[in-house]
């Protein structure tokens, strides 16, 4: 079993989960459940994913919720560049956020590598 607060992972996931609930705030609120809620969940499901599968006793299962989180950040990904495609968000405004997933995507990734 893992301490999920001392993941690097999951502190990045929580940093990026919360810089992404403050630039939804600038979408429409035509949007509030389309993409706004689309991309609230994916944000929160990746830290949540990460922590809820420390608790899991094997590396195996532990895994399966890095899956799920990875699945969570590449999601967030595309509906972020969705909302600069559609002129909701400024792409300057977000461009560290959207470098920011990049790199914890392959931080997972390769955490990942380490369960098998």
């Amino acid at each position: 079993m893992h301490n999920f607060r001392q993941l690097q992972i999951w502190k990045e996931g929580m940093a990026i989960a919360k810089t992404t609930y403050l630039q939804i705030n600038n979408l429409p609120a035509s949007e509030k459940f389309g993409l706004i809620s689309q991309i609230s969940r994916c944000a929160v499901s990746v830290p949540s994913n990460i922590a809820e599968g420390s608790s899991r006793p094997s590396n195996k299962e532990f895994s399966h919720f890095i899956s799920i989180a990875l699945g969570s950040l590449f999601e967030l990904e595309t509906q972020l560049q969705l909302s600069i495609d559609l002129d909701f968000i400024n792409q300057r405004d977000i461009e560290k956020l959207m470098l920011d997933i990049i790199q914890l995507q392959k931080k997972i990734s390769t955490f990942k590598k380490t369960l098998i």
